[in-house]
């Protein structure tokens, strides 16, 4: 799953696809409503594939996790984040069976599945060997460009000194009749 370019900001709902950078933040996109907005350097942002869940053996990212939801609903949406914190666990282990109970909280959950289902209706998850495949099918072969014969530059003349225009004065006295 490549999240790369799918991020979350604080105090806005719902996730953004960055389109570009500016000088002092990034020009969004939202997937809830496809209205692009400018993120300023001051927002907190999170990208989503430094996003990751505790488990007992460690930190699972989250890709990783989208990817076992993905396998296990076929590509299609998973549990509702309205539903009851009961049901968003009881699916959450019987997806990642080692995820820590006692830091992963309900709001982490919901987040969790509201982000999964809105990424699953935009499109936007498909899982590694199918993007591999389909970049393969689409890759062209790119010929490198000749290199236009370059020119011969012009070197410019040195600026003249002072002493070459022969005015000015030497330390050493002259010979002129003594």
């Amino acid at each position: 799953m490549n999240l790369e370019s799918i991020i979350s900001v604080t105090g806005k709902p719902g996730l953004f696809k960055v389109l570009s950078q500016i000088k002092n933040g990034l020009i969004v996109e939202s997937l809830i409503d496809g209205k692009r907005t400018p993120i300023h350097a001051t927002d907190k942002v999170s990208a989503l594939s430094d996003i990751s869940i505790y488990t007992n053996d460690g930190d699972m990212p989250l890709g990783e996790i989208y990817e076992k939801i993905y396998k296990k609903t076929s590509g299609k949406e998973a549990v509702s984040h309205k539903a009851k914190p009961e049901e968003l666990r009881s699916y959450m282990e019987s997806v990642v069976e080692n995820y820590d109970e006692d830091r992963v909280y309900n709001s982490d959950l919901k987040k969790l599945f509201q982000w999964y289902n809105l990424l699953v209706k935009q499109g936007l998850l498909t899982p590694e060997k199918e993007e591999k495949g389909d970049k393969e099918k689409t890759k062209k072969v790119v010929k490198p460009k000749k290199a236009a014969p370059k020119k011969p530059v012009a070197k410019k003349a040195a600026p003249k000194t002072r002493a070459a225009k022969g005015g000015g004065k030497t330390s050493m006295p002259s010979k002129k009749g003594g």
